[in-house]
This record gives C-alpha cells, sequence and structure tokens, in this order.
C-alpha cells in the first residue's frame, strides 16, 4: 500500500519561507502526477502546484513566481519551495499522488503564515 507522508510545515513570519516535502516511505511505485494542495478553514481544497514524472508542471495563480514545485523521480519525493509567503497562504498543505485510477493523499502538513 503506498503512502504519503509530508513534513515540512510550520510557522513562519510574512515574507519568510518554508520548504515541504512529501514521501513515499518502502514504495518503488513511479506515480506519475504528484501536487500539493491546500485548505484553509471554511474554503475548499484547491490545487497549489503539481508535477508530472516527465516535469510538467502547474500552478495555481496565487503562487506563481513565489512557489516552486520539483520532484525526484528516483525517491518519488515531490518537494514545494514557498517563498515570500504570504498571510494568505495559511493552510492544511496536502500531498497527492495520481497514476492510473488511483488518487491518493497525505494526511496534510500545517503552514501557518503571521503578519
Amino acid at each position: 500500500q503506498v503512502q504519503l507522508v509530508e513534513s515540512g510545515g510550520g510557522s513562519v513570519q510574512a515574507g519568510g519561507s518554508l520548504r515541504l516535502s512529501c514521501a513515499t516511505p518502502g514504495s518503488t511505485l513511479s506515480i506519475n502526477t504528484m501536487g500539493w494542495y491546500r485548505q484553509a478553514p471554511g474554503n475548499q481544497r484547491e490545487l497549489v502546484a503539481l508535477i508530472t514524472t516527465g516535469g510538467i508542471t502547474n500552478y495555481a495563480d496565487s503562487v506563481k513566481g513565489r512557489f516552486t514545485i520539483s520532484r525526484d523521480n528516483a525517491k518519488n519525493t515531490v518537494y514545494l519551495q514557498m517563498n515570500s509567503l504570504r498571510p494568505e497562504d495559511t493552510a492544511v498543505y496536502y500531498c497527492n499522488g495520481r497514476w492510473g485510477p488511483f488518487n491518493i493523499w497525505g494526511h496534510g502538513t500545517q503552514v501557518t503564515v503571521s503578519s
């Protein structure tokens, strides 16, 4: 059973940076598309960024130019470098993996940005 395990969340002041990681411990499965979503209280879960094994990326307009998604295919690990963080980036960030008919989620990691 493939699991996604996130790390790297925390609290930071506006303008600061955080780096999130999402790994698949114990699995060598190639996950075609991996990405990050976030959900703030009272809001729906929304796409932040995603990346395919071929390196094709897609970003939400709100994070373009500030966030960078990358992955290590050999390790089936995806990263989200978040710079110039804003209070509105505060949310629980979820890792997502999709391949074939499968779509799985991590448990989430909290990111809090204070003004």
